[in-house]
Order: structure tokens, then C-alpha cells, then sequence
């Protein structure tokens, strides 16, 4: 008989150092000479308010950079700038993060660094300049501009270009197209003494290499330079995701109320450690930073950014002390020679959505809330046929708390929950189509199941659906513009410089081991065995999972194999979604690529998680079986 977790083995609790990452008790060998340091404020557009305050006052920072952009951030901000052509940038850049701290900013001396123009970096900046104003502040405002290429839209369609994943031709209906830029731009608005660079579409990564290529010279051809600054940015960019924030052991992490936002600091040589501010909330350890290291990633060792390809997968971190504060001191690093392209994220029109949720209370919760669900259907449907209207394009209904989402492995003893959420959401070509389904939601209340007590955020509203389309374009076609008070000057990212090592292409499977199998008569879930964290990119998602020990990375290379992930989460696969795993042994970690996985992602996806935030922890209840006994460290 299988034992879970084998009850014979001895659980330690408390903080764990991950395997041969011991703690340094100083940073006299950690950093030589000169160094930056650079604290993120924001990973989203809706990241908390007390962030920029904190790191400002006591974070002793050189630079703040605030990431607010997404695909879906993108889709929102086009959709505000069609309404009015003043908005297109994220106002909380202003109104939450700068506006209330230009003076202490400007007194201390702290550049700006920040992705908050959207689709609209010229209105951001006059409108930045308008707060200096009225406070009395005097602040040179720089603007990068040269990602939106909506003007070139039907030159670009007539080359005939394709999508990255599909191969599918560009479509009619575009709304955006951004392409993603580096950090070279952001390095000459500051080398021509910018205070702060507002600039639209670019990686987020670069929102911090590009004060580091500033800050300490670093030219194109300094690869493994610009792969660890990439590396600095792309652990910090999401804000408190790397000191505490959605992390696995979430029980382990104190004063969420008051979590700590990230801060770097990089030496010339490329060196970094990951901390907070002192007396802040969060924890900032090898697996809270290892788990970000994963984060929406594809092939860690071919990692295409603007300006380097870098390999993230020998990378090794360890825990510090910096003047008595928690770190994490990174390392290895390596840069390769970038592609001639950018990517280009376009939107294209692609219909309308609506959503309505609703909460089901009493015995039998969930068939009442599944009927309702059916009967709003059959029943708007008959209405759009007698209209003369077409059937809904996509549907989706879900019965929150049911585990519908699990799919093959939600567990068989949660039925009878009394409280549930029914999700019904509904797409179609006719945005009149969806305003008959938006009025015939609240009669369920009076006309159906009883327990049906409340329309969550009212009557459901109709929007558009913007899906994404991303393609290459070349980067010796795309002028960049830098603006500053000085006047403004076009660059280029062309040529590229010359690679010490040619990229070769990977198919994401991993090479057969070359020592005996593990075996045993012991049971775990994946949870005790690893850290899981995961993300998205488009319609793709990904999970990374880092072993708790080293002496469980064998066994996870051999149990969990993309086969394994696959008939896990094959109900939440299209019909043409596969499962690519790629090996990080610098931290005992693998990255699972689930292509197709998100039905559609972001807008377009009518699913309650379209952008797989919840894979990872789905996943962590997987069982893995005939494994040796092992101590279990929680």
C-alpha cells in the first residue's frame, strides 16, 4: 500500500535554504565598486498606491521604474483612446505613483523610468508637466516613441505576414500594433540627462537595464551584461511578485498588508542582489525569487529580448544579509546575439463578449445554478433566432466551487456545497445579439431556480473582444525617437552585434537521464516536492516548478514529464495544444510551455482564467507515485 507523503518520514518545519545556496553574512564579496539601485513600483495597472511612497522614503533607491503594461492592458488602453484621444496611458502613473512624490523625487535626486504612455506617451508627459507646474517642480520629461505602428498597418499586411504561433495571415479589423522595444532608447534619454523617460511598448525588462546600460556604459556587445541587467528587470518587473507575492508557501509570508516592493542593485559587472526596504512586510528568499525567475518565460535558455538573447537556465541564486536585511544574491547569467527582429503585438476586432455572474444559495446549489445556466441559453437563443440573428459564436458555463475548472480531477467528495457562483458568458458578432442575453440574465431571479440571490456588478455589460496577433518584424525597418527638452533624435536597434555562440532551435523535450530511475513505495502531492508558480503570454500559458531540495530534481525530471502535464490539463487544451518542458538545473527548476491552453487568453477568453494565474496551484495537487521516502521540508 502507497503512503501519502510516507508517514515514516520526519517533516521539518521552517525556513529552508534551498540545497548548496548558503547564506553569505555579507556583501563584501557580493558586489565590487559603483552600483545602481533600482526598485519597481508596480507590476500592473492596479498595483497598490503605497509602493512608490515606500521605496522613495526608505528604499535609498537611484531609480524608480513602474511597469504598467500588459496585452490586455494594451487591448484597454486602444479601447479608451478610440473613445478619447487625450486618454491611452495609464492615469495611476500620475495620479497614484508621481504626483504625490514629485517633490521628495525631485529633491532626492531619484530618475524615473516608466512604460505608463500606453498608446499615448505624448499625453502622459504634457500631463506630468502640468503636475510640475502646479507644484513648482521642475522636471526634464523625455518620451520614447517609435512602438506603435498602426500607420504602417497596410504596408505591413501586404507583405503577407503571419502569426508567430498559428500562421495565420494578419487580419483586416486592427486596432493596435505595438512593437516591443529595448533598452538602449531609454539609456539615451537618460544619457541626455532625462529625469524622467515615459515611453510606450517595450519590454518590461528594459524599464530597468535601460538605467543600467545608463548608468554604467554598457555597449550592444556586452551580452552577458545585458542578459544579467535583462535578468535584474525581469525579476522585478511584476512588482511584489518576487518578495512574497503569490508565493507557493503563502502561510510562510507576514504583513501582506504592508509587503515590501522589489529593489535591485547591479554593480558594473553585471553582479545583482534582490531586496526590499527595511521593516516592510513580504519575505525575499532563493524561492520567492526562483519562483519569479519562472515566471511567464518560454525556453529559459534562448530567452529573445530586443537587445540580448539571454540563458537563464545555469543561473544560480543565494541568501544574503545587506546591512541585516534578506536578500538574494544572482548570478549566471549569459548573453547571446539578439534576433534582426522585433516582436509586434497587434489587436484585432473580433466581435463582442458579455459576462454574467451570479450566486446560487441552498440545497442543491450546483444543479440549480447548471440549469439556470442551460435554460438562460436555450432561452436567448430562441429569441436571437427568432430575430434572424446567428447563434452565439462561444459559449461558457461554469459553476464556481464546483471544481469545474479541475476538469477529470476535481475531487469527487465536493459535491453538496450550498453556495455557488454560476458564470455564464457568451460571445457573438452583433453587439445587439449580446444586449438580448444582458436583459434576460436578472428574470432567472423571479422565473427559475430558487436561491438565486444576486447579479454580481448588475445587468452584464456589452464589450468588444480584441484578440492578439503577434508577428516579427524587422528591426533595421523600425526608426526610434527619443524626445527630450534638448530636442529629439531617431535611433536604431540595426545592426545587431555579433554572437560569441550561435542560437540553436530546441524543441522543449529534455535528454533521457543517464543514472537509474528513483523508485519507492512512497506517495507526494507535487506541492510537497516543489514550488509552483504560473503565468501567461497570449493564448500560451506556463508553469515553473523548482524543486524544494536537490535530491527531489531527479525525480521530478522523471515523474513529471510533459506527457504527464498534458493528460493533466488536457481539458483546457485545444485541440491543438501541446506541452514543451525545458530544464533550469542552475535552480533545480522546470519551465512547462502549455501552447493553446487559455481559450484564446486575455479578453477573448471566456473561461474565469483566462490568463492561467491559478495552473501552477492546480497542479500542485498532482500525486506523484513510487518515489522514495524523503524528509519533507513545509
Amino acid at each position: 500500500m502507497f503512503q501519502v507523503g510516507c508517514t515514516s518520514a520526519r517533516v521539518v518545519f521552517g525556513r529552508y535554504l534551498q540545497g548548496t545556496h548558503r547564506s553569505l553574512r555579507n556583501l563584501s564579496h557580493a558586489l565590487s565598486g559603483e552600483t545602481a539601485r533600482i526598485g519597481c513600483s508596480s507590476g500592473f495597472w492596479g498595483d497598490t498606491s503605497v509602493a512608490a511612497p515606500q521605496l522613495v522614503r526608505a528604499g535609498r533607491i537611484d531609480f524608480l521604474v513602474a511597469d504598467y503594461l500588459s496585452e490586455i492592458t494594451m487591448s484597454l488602453l486602444t479601447r479608451a483612446n478610440q473613445r478619447n484621444p487625450a486618454a491611452g496611458y495609464t492615469p495611476d502613473f500620475l495620479q497614484a505613483c508621481l504626483g504625490p512624490l514629485l517633490k521628495e523625487i525631485k529633491t532626492k535626486g531619484i530618475r524615473v523610468i516608466s512604460n505608463a504612455g500606453g498608446v499615448n506617451p505624448d499625453a502622459c508627459k504634457e500631463q506630468l508637466l502640468k503636475l510640475c507646474e502646479k507644484q513648482g517642480i521642475n522636471l526634464d520629461v523625455a518620451v520614447v516613441k517609435g512602438d506603435n505602428l498602426m500607420s504602417k498597418c497596410d504596408e505591413i499586411r501586404a507583405t503577407n505576414v503571419t502569426e508567430i504561433d498559428s500562421g495565420c495571415l494578419l487580419p483586416e479589423a486592427v486596432v493596435s500594433m505595438n512593437a516591443y522595444l529595448g533598452a538602449f532608447p531609454i539609456a539615451k534619454a537618460l544619457d541626455a540627462g532625462a529625469d524622467v523617460v515615459i515611453t510606450g511598448r517595450c519590454v518590461d525588462s528594459a524599464l530597468v537595464l535601460g538605467p543600467l546600460v545608463h548608468k554604467f556604459g554598457w555597449e550592444k556587445s556586452d551580452l552577458d551584461l545585458l542578459a544579467s541587467g535583462s535578468l535584474a528587470g525581469h525579476l522585478i518587473e511584476c512588482g511584489a511578485q518576487c518578495t512574497g507575492g503569490i508565493f507557493t508557501d503563502w502561510h510562510k509570508v507576514h504583513d501582506w498588508d504592508k509587503i515590501g516592493f522589489p529593489i535591485v542593485e547591479c554593480d558594473s559587472k553585471g553582479k545583482f542582489f534582490v531586496t526590499k526596504p527595511p521593516n516592510t512586510g513580504g519575505l525575499v528568499s532563493v524561492p520567492t525569487v526562483a519562483e519569479q525567475l519562472l515566471y511567464e518565460i518560454g525556453d529559459p535558455s534562448k530567452y529573445i529580448l530586443p537587445d540580448v538573447t539571454c540563458d537563464f537556465s545555469q543561473v544560480q541564486l543565494k541568501e544574503i544579509k545587506v546591512d541585516g536585511d534578506d536578500a538574494v544574491f544572482v548570478d549566471g547569467a549569459k548573453g547571446m546575439q539578439p534576433t534582426p527582429y522585433y516582436k509586434v503585438c497587434a489587436t484585432y476586432a473580433d466581435g463582442y463578449r458579455a459576462l454574467a455572474v451570479t450566486l446560487m444559495i441552498g440545497p442543491q446549489a450546483e444543479e440549480k445554478a447548471r440549469r439556470t445556466g442551460e435554460s438562460i441559453l436555450k432561452r436567448t437563443r430562441t429569441m436571437l433566432k427568432q430575430l434572424g440573428m446567428d447563434d452565439y459564436t462561444e459559449t461558457k458555463l461554469q459553476v464556481i466551487g464546483s471544481e469545474s475548472t479541475y476538469g477529470h480531477n476535481a475531487r469527487k467528495d465536493i459535491s453538496g456545497s450550498r453556495e455557488l457562483f454560476l458564470w455564464l458568458a457568451v460571445k457573438h458578432a452583433d453587439q445587439k445579439a449580446l444586449e438580448v442575453f444582458s436583459r434576460e440574465i436578472a428574470a432567472a431571479g423571479t422565473g427559475m431556480a430558487p436561491g438565486f440571490t444576486y447579479l454580481v456588478g448588475g445587468r452584464p455589460s456589452v464589450s468588444p473582444v480584441l484578440r492578439l496577433f503577434s508577428f516579427l518584424y524587422p528591426k533595421k525597418s523600425l526608426p526610434i525617437s527619443v524626445e527630450t527638452s534638448g530636442g529629439a533624435f531617431e535611433m536604431s536597434d540595426y545592426p545587431i552585434p555579433t554572437s560569441k555562440s550561435p542560437l540553436e532551435q530546441t524543441d522543449g523535450t529534455s535528454e533521457a537521464p543517464l543514472h537509474a530511475p528513483l523508485s519507492g513505495q512512497c506517495k507526494y502531492r507535487l506541492g510537497e516536492l516543489a514550488y509552483l508558480r504560473s503565468g501567461d503570454k497570449g493564448n500560451t500559458a506556463n508553469i515553473g516548478v523548482v524543486a524544494r531540495k536537490p535530491e527531489f530534481y531527479q525525480l521530478l525530471k522523471e515523474k513529471l514529464t510533459p506527457e504527464v502535464v498534458k493528460n493533466y490539463f488536457h481539458h483546457l487544451l485545444d485541440s491543438d495544444g501541446r506541452v514543451e518542458r525545458y530544464e533550469l538545473p542552475g535552480i533545480c527548476g522546470l519551465n512547462f510551455v502549455l501552447k493553446n491552453s487559455l481559450g484564446g487568453g486575455g479578453v477573448s477568453s471566456l473561461r474565469c482564467d483566462p490568463q492561467g494565474k491559478a495552473y501552477g496551484q492546480m497542479l500542485s495537487d498532482l500525486m506523484i507515485e513510487d518515489a522514495p521516502e524523503f524528509e519533507l521540508h513545509f
